[in-house]
């Protein structure tokens, strides 16, 4: 299986290896200088800040690589250009609904299962027959199986508008047994992110949405979980995030939230009061166990 980081890293070094200025440096000549202006020569050929930042990614990658296999003795400082249309877009349910409807066939059954279960877009579109359960919880299940870290591998439950659009997909597929969920004529026989390019510029454009990227919708779908009160913990699981702390980004514990919290501590038949006892010079103060 390949990974889901080949299409970005190919195009990452295929955009390294076309700018001779750089492509021609040994490692330890390419520096914060020479990596500023590899950005400034991709901004020249018109390219978006989002898309010059994505190189200079894969750039600062291959300098780590670099680094753990002891062909360099440190990475230089590669900063990205500011400016970028960052994926921390959250859309609303109107811009949603709007988008959806815009879209085509395609386009709007993967929008939808992307904001209903918060997967990365390369994990959607990956998914495999295999990895459907029909039968777990209450609308059955799907195992995402690759992603960026072992956190990746990971088993969401689907809401009923998923199941719906997967079942659908299914039955009309004749219940396969295995194979790719959503089929392309592709090298890898899977919908790639070229795929949606089209339809998702033309689905924005019709629906009058504000423009963002589908990576979005996961970020959108967070954002909703952690507003629902979800912990870290939980939403990290869902998230297949490899650490906690990206996953507190999107948990904000309402006033609400915390009262709750500190009312169910209220249940409990022990704690401590305070017994006060001083005079002009001094005051005593004495802890109770209370039963």
């Amino acid at each position: 299986m390949v990974s889901v980081n080949f299409d970005f890293y190919r195009v990452g070094l295929r955009a390294i290896r076309n700018c001779r200025a750089l492509a021609s440096l040994r490692l330890d000549e390419i520096t914060s200088e020479r990596a500023a202006e590899f950005a400034a020569y991709r901004q020249s050929k018109g390219l978006q800040v989002s898309t010059v930042n994505s190189s200079l990614r894969v750039l600062r990658r291959m300098l780590r690589l670099a680094v753990e296999w002891g062909e360099l003795q440190s990475v230089p400082t590669i900063k990205r250009l500011p400016g970028e249309r960052h994926r921390e877009r959250v859309v609303s349910y109107d811009e949603e609904v709007r988008y959806l409807g815009a879209g085509s066939e395609l386009l709007a059954s993967i929008a939808t299962v992307l904001i209903d279960t918060g997967m990365r877009p390369e994990e959607c579109y990956r998914l495999r027959w295999e990895s459907i359960t029909w039968t777990n919880g209450r609308n059955g299940t799907l195992l995402v199986t690759h992603g960026k870290t072992a956190a990746a591998r990971r088993v969401l439950p689907m809401t009923p508008r998923v199941r719906a659009i997967l079942e659908n997909r299914w039955e009309r597929g004749a219940r396969p047994l295995e194979g790719w969920i959503w089929t392309a004529p592709t090298l890898s026989g899977h919908v790639e992110p070229s795929s949606l390019k089209k339809q998702h510029k033309k689905a924005l454009r019709l629906a009058g949405v504000r423009p963002f990227v589908l990576y979005s919708l996961r970020h959108t779908f967070l954002t909703r979980l952690g507003e629902s009160g979800c912990d870290a913990w939980t939403l990290a699981r869902i998230a297949g995030h490899s650490s906690i702390a990206i996953s507190s980004r999107y948990v904000h514990p309402s006033e609400d939230a915390v009262l709750l919290a500190m009312s169910r501590l209220g249940g409990h038949k022990t704690g401590h009061s305070v017994r006060i006892r001083g005079s002009r010079h001094c005051v005593e103060v004495t802890a109770i166990s209370v039963k």
